[in-house]
């Protein structure tokens, strides 16, 4: 009785996450990676996309940092350090774990991000700054420093959910899309490697997100409320960002 009440309460838990999580409006929708993956972004817009993306590229090490300096165990800090020392430089080893791999500067996501950057005419001081972030991108690298680092283990799983589920959403491929059209049409040198490798990575973890739901479930002392509410808070904040770049897109290349 004890474990088919419980395995009850994992389905209602699914349930209520799917209905906050799944069906939030920046997972189901993406007004401004709808109109990327046309391809007619100007240099000036494609620069500026670059710039606010660099900033929340950049910051999330910060938030990620965050999360191990809180994990409530040697596994949670483990897997949290296999993110930040591959955002850092450190590559897959065959085994899928950064144990063993190799580290090297230009491995690192950062400076693989800012060798786009380059060629399409921004330089190193242009990018990946707090100085260079819109209101609506600091307000979703601070949230990811609240929620997604948070101390409360409910909370760091729930925003790190909501992280996985939205990267696992498309929105890669919708970028990718326009990325290759301006490559065809403008830029024939444009480097897609950071984009292409980032869509191809969420594809394999998309595969383990409901494993990843089960295991927050059976934590100790583990809260539904906290680990939905921090869900929901973290897309808001994915939401936010995007309307930013939305909000001042040029209307004519509709």
């Amino acid at each position: 009785m004890l474990a088919k009440a419980r395995t009850s309460a994992l389905d209602a838990f699914r349930a209520a996450v799917d209905d906050a999580i799944g069906r939030h409006p920046i997972v189901r929708r993406n007004a401004y990676t709808e109109w990327f993956a046309t391809g007619v972004a100007s240099d000036d817009e494609l620069r500026r996309f670059t710039v606010q993306f660099s900033v929340f590229s950049h910051l999330f090490i910060e938030a990620q940092l965050r999360k191990c300096i809180n994990a409530r165990d040697i596994e949670s800090y483990r897997a949290g350090k296999e993110i930040l020392l591959n955002e850092l430089g450190v590559t897959f080893a065959p085994s899928g774990s950064v144990e063993g791999g190799t580290f090297r500067f230009r491995a690192g996501h950062f400076e693989w991000l800012a060798q786009f950057a380059e060629s399409i005419g921004l330089q190193w001081n242009d990018i990946g700054k707090r100085e260079h972030g819109s209101p609506e991108t600091l307000a979703f690298c601070d949230a990811l420093v609240e929620w997604y680092g948070s101390h409360d283990e409910s909370t760091a799983a729930g925003a790190s959910y909501a992280i996985e589920h939205w990267a696992a959403a498309g929105f890669w491929k919708q970028l990718i899309l326009g990325l290759r059209a301006v490559k065809t049409s403008q830029r024939p040198d444009l480097p897609l490697g950071f984009w292409t490798w980032h869509d191809a990575l969420e594809d394999q973890h998309a595969a383990h997100t409901g494993d990843e739901l089960t295991a927050a479930f059976e934590k100790p002392n583990f809260s539904p409320a906290r680990f939905i509410r921090a869900g929901q808070m973290t897309l808001d904040a994915v939401e936010t960002f995007w309307r930013g770049l939305d909000a001042t897109r040029p209307r004519s290349a509709l």
